[in-house]
């Protein structure tokens, strides 16, 4: 027995030594993590607190839904802009900006509220200008984590920040929003700008950011965004990256149908959750947080998922669930009900997350990252203005549970056209390599 003992442990001893050597996420990662935590909280907030609000002003399903439109039509008009400007500066600074900036602005729809102020002209304004800020922020802060992760650790990180979007911005954040509304209309959208500025705070403190060394090789930065290059030439050279590269070209375009189904009924969600579950301001928090219990599952499984199986593999299984969470909404007819097709919900967007989020930091090049994501972002979050633009006047026609009817008919067209595309082995298709244009 003393034998074994001995022999028991060196053994223990080497395994802990091979886990202090595995290689860490780093302070750099978990600076911007914290960062991005705590502007994801303020966010869930923020996305209870402002459907109430427009619906405390307006009963309009159309006013409603239009909200959601307009805070997502800068990613159409510009999001090609934005990602050719990421590339060009410095993207720590960027996100500190445009956070302040973002700050301001809602600490300006706080006092509207406080005020009695805050009619449908000053919500939509303050909605457009986050949106556009978001234009910047997102595709910076999205392309800063590639820069201080390692790509064989990228599916850790994304499942980390997806974790944080779920716990904090749906489960925490979403109810806290409506219990705050309830007590006081501003107070949600004060606590939003607050959490702006300690975000900026924090990720002006981060240092550390590495030069990739991993992946495609990179233009110099002189290459990359040199003076005397039109913003034009550059934005053509990510819409030229994408056409041709069909894998990102197929997500992109599979993305942004599924978010116009997806919005189309999400847009209108507090109309849905008043009308037809007979749910107040906090049970609509709480209904909202639903998806988090199981988008908390799917960060946790993300990872061996990804590891196990082919990524054409998730992407089919996403689309089945996709759609089957616009007929289950559809049928729901009690709380409970429509919040255990939330919940499943949740766990398919974690993992369909850091499927298509981790695919696209690994292939896309580093000179090219924002203009790359620009394009794919302005054909995902573009499904969402389009779906926002059409789920009040769904609701006008035939009722709630109109938009989530639709949707799921137009999901299981979509998961007909891309079952076969998807059927390839993903993770195997070779990435053509596009010249990147240096000319003046």
């Amino acid at each position: 027995m003393g034998g074994t003992g001995r022999i028991g442990r060196p053994k223990g001893r080497a395994r802990r030594g091979a886990r202090e050597r595995r290689p860490g996420l780093g302070r750099a990662f978990h600076t911007l993590w914290a960062a991005n935590s705590v502007s994801t909280l303020g966010d869930g907030v923020m996305e209870t607190a402002a459907p109430l609000l427009v619906a405390s002003v307006s009963d309009d399903p159309v006013l409603v839904g239009l909200a959601a439109f307009v805070g997502q039509l800068p990613w159409l008009l510009f999001s090609l802009v934005s990602g050719a400007l990421v590339d060009r500066l410095d993207k720590r600074r960027l996100v500190v900006v445009v956070d302040v900036l973002r700050g301001g602005v809602t600490a300006a729809l706080a006092v509207a509220v406080w005020t009695g102020h805050a009619t449908i002209p000053v919500i939509y304004a303050c909605a457009f200008l986050l949106g556009t800020g978001e234009t910047l922020a997102q595709n910076a802060a999205s392309s800063l984590v590639p820069a201080v992760v390692p790509s064989a650790l990228l599916p850790q990180a994304n499942a980390r920040l997806h974790g944080s979007f779920f716990v904090l911005n749906k489960f925490a954040g979403r109810p806290l929003g409506a219990s705050l509304f309830v007590l006081a209309a501003g107070l949600p959208f004060g606590l939003d700008a607050a959490s702006f500025l300690a975000s900026a705070t924090v990720i002006a403190a981060m240092r550390g950011l590495r030069q990739q060394t991993d992946g495609p090789a990179r233009a110099t930065a002189a290459e990359a965004g040199g003076s005397g290059r039109s913003v034009r030439r550059e934005i053509a050279e990510g819409l030229r990256w994408v056409w041709h590269e069909p894998v990102i070209r197929m997500l992109s375009l599979t993305l942004c149908l599924m978010n116009i189904t997806l919005i189309a009924g999400f847009s209108i969600l507090v109309l849905y959750a008043r009308d037809r579950l007979g749910l107040g301001p906090v049970g609509y928090g709480l209904l909202t947080a639903s998806s988090a219990v199981g988008g908390i599952l799917g960060v946790v499984v993300a990872p061996g998922l990804q590891s196990r199986f082919a990524s054409s593999l998730l992407l089919r299984i996403g689309l089945v669930i996709e759609t089957l969470t616009h007929v289950g909404l559809a049928l729901a007819g009690v709380p409970w009900a429509a919040g255990a097709v939330l919940a499943v919900f949740g766990v398919h967007s974690s993992v369909l997350g850091s499927v298509e989020t981790t695919f696209r930091q690994r292939r896309v090049p580093e000179e090219l990252r924002g203009r790359v994501q620009s394009v794919f972002l302005m054909f995902a979050v573009g499904g969402n203005v389009v779906g926002a633009l059409i789920g009040g006047p769904l609701v006008s026609w035939r009722g709630v549970t109109a938009p989530f009817w639709c949707s799921a008919a137009a999901m299981a067209v979509v998961t007909v056209v891309a079952w076969r595309p998807f059927g390839r082995n993903l993770d195997r298709t070779p990435s053509r390599s596009v010249p990147v244009s240096v000319q003046p």
